[in-house]
């Protein structure tokens, strides 16, 4: 059975702490879904198009890694692509308590497992919100993103 891992987020911008979480799953999964989660009621600084163009650049030499978006419960997206993973990211404490309460309540609900990663410690500090306000700005976001160019 393929091992099958979804890694959900707004990626907004899909950062280089993103891509440690993904550089340590890759060779732990058959295929890793990076899916890019629309949410009607949020405004998103990088167009859906920009994100999806972007993150699909940094993985264009493999096929072990989808981009996709998708508009429902991760839960359910989960089950639609038959992924028995969520990944997630760990860059402190403070993302552990909020990451194991929504990995025990998807457990519950739908028996669908959470892995969780530490990013490495030169890109923890990166957090997509800063980043944004960076180019909200017009200052150089690449040290801090793979490919700044496909967002822009």
């Amino acid at each position: 059975m393929k091992k099958i891992a979804l890694f959900p987020g707004s990626f907004d911008p899909f950062t280089k702490g993103h891509e440690s979480v993904i550089e340590k799953a890759l060779p732990l999964f058959d295929e890793i879904i990076i899916g890019i989660g629309i949410n009607s009621s949020k405004s998103y600084y990088f167009e859906t198009s920009k994100r999806l163009k972007h993150i699909s650049a940094i993985y264009s030499f493999t096929d072990k890694i989808k981009v996709q978006t998708y508009q429902k419960l991760t839960i359910e997206y989960c089950k639609e692509v038959n992924a028995s993973y969520i990944l997630r990211g760990l860059r402190d404490t403070k993302d552990f308590e909020y990451e194991k309460a929504i990995a025990q309540m998807n457990l519950q609900l739908s028996g669908i497992e959470t892995v969780f990663f530490m990013t490495e410690p030169s890109v923890a500090p990166i957090n997509a919100t800063i980043v944004r306000e960076i180019a909200r700005n017009h200052g150089d976001i690449s040290p801090f993103v793979t490919h700044p160019e496909a967002l822009l």
